[in-house]
């Protein structure tokens, strides 16, 4: 397997992580009974729950991005080692700013964003070129 197809199932695994993450802030808010429900009258998730809900939500974003890169890149047979260095980017940067986000930190949440965005470009680059 190419290394950049198994930094999407990383990805992938961080963005399970995520969820996992998110729900249970969001049980510890508002219990499992309400979880369960049909959360037609689901409050807003404060604080940290709230943020992990928010950075799981861009991960899944994101991740509508990096996959098709990493995929075209593979199967196009134009994967290489720039495309690994921008998929590595993109993982760690995520992972960074998923545990930035969940903590709290707002400048710095934004630089490690605009990273796996630089991550992104990377991958791109080497596709049109």
């Amino acid at each position: 397997m190419k290394p950049e197809l198994m930094l999407l199932v990383w990805a992938v695994v961080l963005m399970f992580v995520q969820v996992l993450v998110a729900a249970t802030g969001t049980y510890m808010q508002v219990g499992l009974t309400k979880m369960a429900g049909n959360r037609d009258d689901m409050p807003k998730m404060a604080g940290w729950a709230g943020r992990a809900e928010r950075a799981h939500l861009n991960m899944l974003q994101n991740i509508a991005l990096f996959a098709p890169l990493i995929l075209i890149a593979v199967f196009a047979g134009k994967a290489n080692a720039m495309t690994l260095l921008g998929a590595q980017i993109f993982l760690w940067s995520r992972v960074a700013y998923a545990v930035i986000y969940v903590a709290g930190i707002i400048w710095l949440r934004t630089l490690v964003w605009a990273v796996s965005v630089v991550g992104l470009i990377i991958i791109f680059a080497q596709l049109i070129k």
